[in-house]
């Protein structure tokens, strides 16, 4: 069910969802797009995507929340797109044209930033809109020689975008779109201050669009700061976990996880995986115990230089290798279809990272699994994510990496959720009967 909210003073909501059978012709879209969206594959617009794209055409300042992997990207990148193509400079040959920036998309990361870019080609190849990304980790001459041959979009992360305004190769003098993509985690990243002075240089009058998984009070208070009277459009309730993803915690003493990891993957079932550890250290030391195992994988943190990072998740799009590990860097921006199961070898700190982080598979309708090890230290964690999300996590008993009492066993586990060679287990008698999680139920469970 579709609800909304209304996190500033001046927002709106609207407050009828758009039919669920509407195709994309019906948003209003020009042929060009159309065209685009055919080309790609899609028929049929997301929750987000039929809310969002015919406000944005409207040119309303907009909040859109939904969780991770529902489309938002198009959501703004088709509307965008479209405004660019109207008026003269969408009817000009491509060597008559003046190209000007006139829409900003701010990202908290590269691999974002490049996904971003990724999507306005895609849905821009009908027409001669030029996009360029601007992120850091890689030679400033080359974004500086296409920002000054002239560009319609900048996609950018602050901090790079900010060392070419005070080198003065991009203006902003003809700006009519901003947007901000996955605010809360920009803010999360401390971007505020970069934010601020970047807002301060780009036309008062334009159109805002913010884009998010979440809706913190401080990005209430950067839509109050930055948007005009705002219609928010809400698909899913805050904090909410992708209804395809099958959810499963495996108590394992801390010592034992890459053992255990190494079990699981030995079914043919995790064709895909993203694993997720706490820090740079514990995803290589993962990676070097896999490659001892026989199991080839890769990993993906801040560390590792821009090319590095390119080359690691484009093998892992491509399919050679299937074990991609990455710290945190990874649980927003990262587009990448087909992911079978997300592995979280540390609990998240934050309930609101749980939700991210598993959205990296069961994307745009497709089922995953998401699978949580669990150990001792890291009991209270599991059930205060399990409070948030307003559900309880089956616990999938292993025999030799179980450390004993610590929530509910599912007896009747799939045999997906089990490594190669055990077997589910049996009740387990009183003395191990298990307390199970203080869960808060129902729709709108929240963290108190």
């Amino acid at each position: 069910m579709t609800r909304h909210s209304k996190p500033a003073d001046s927002a709106e909501s609207e407050q009828q969802p758009p039919p669920a059978a509407m195709t994309f012709a019906e948003l209003g879209l020009v042929p060009e797009l159309l065209d685009a969206v055919r080309d790609a594959g899609y028929t049929t617009p997301t929750p987000i995507q039929s809310q969002a794209i015919p406000l944005a055409l409207r040119g309303r300042d907009l909040i859109g929340l939904a969780q991770t992997g529902t489309g938002k990207t198009a959501g703004f990148t088709l509307p965008i797109i479209q405004r660019l193509l109207d008026g003269l400079d969408g009817l000009v040959p491509e060597e008559a044209r003046t190209h000007r920036v006139r829409a900003l998309i701010l990202t908290p990361t590269r691999e974002l930033c490049v996904q971003v870019e990724e999507s306005f080609k895609k849905y821009g190849r009908h027409s001669d809109i030029r996009v360029v990304s601007i992120y850091g980790g890689v030679p400033l001459d080359p974004q500086q020689s296409r920002l000054r041959k002239g560009v319609d979009v900048v996609v950018a992360t602050p901090g790079r975008l900010l060392d070419h305004m005070e080198r003065q190769n991009v203006v902003f003098d003809d700006l009519e779109i901003l947007v901000l993509d996955e605010a809360d985690r920009m803010l999360d990243m401390g971007f505020a201050p970069q934010l601020n002075r970047i807002v301060a240089e780009v036309p008062r009058y334009r159109q805002t669009l913010l884009f998010s998984a979440t809706m913190v009070p401080e990005v209430e208070a950067l839509a109050r700061n930055y948007l005009r009277k705002p219609i928010v459009v809400q698909v899913g309730r805050r904090s909410e976990a992708a209804s395809t993803v099958t959810h499963a915690v495996y108590p394992v003493p801390r010592d034992r996880k890459t053992e255990l990891l190494a079990e699981l993957l030995k079914k043919e079932e995790l064709d895909s995986v993203l694993i997720f550890t706490r820090t740079k250290h514990g995803a290589d030391r993962v990676v070097r115990h896999l490659d001892g195992k026989g199991i080839a994988a890769t990993a993906m943190h801040a560390d590792k230089s821009q090319g590095e990072r390119t080359r690691a998740l484009d093998d892992f799009k491509s399919g050679k290798i299937r074990v991609l590990v990455a710290t945190d860097i990874a649980q927003r921006g990262l587009d990448v279809s087909g992911i079978s199961h997300v592995i979280n070898y540390d609990v998240p700190q934050q309930p609101e990272d749980y939700v991210h982080r598993i959205g990296r598979t069961g994307r745009a309708a497709a089922t995953g699994d998401a699978f949580t090890f669990m150990s001792p230290d890291e009991i209270a964690m599991v059930r205060t994510i399990e409070r948030v999300i307003g559900q309880q996590i089956p616990r999938i008993s292993v025999p030799g990496y179980d450390f004993g009492s610590v929530g509910p066993v599912d007896d009747e586990a799939p045999a997906s959720l089990l490594p190669a060679a055990a077997e589910p287990s049996a009740k387990e008698p009183a003395r191990r009967q298990l307390r199970r999680p203080n869960v808060v139920r129902g729709r709108g469970a929240r963290r108190r």
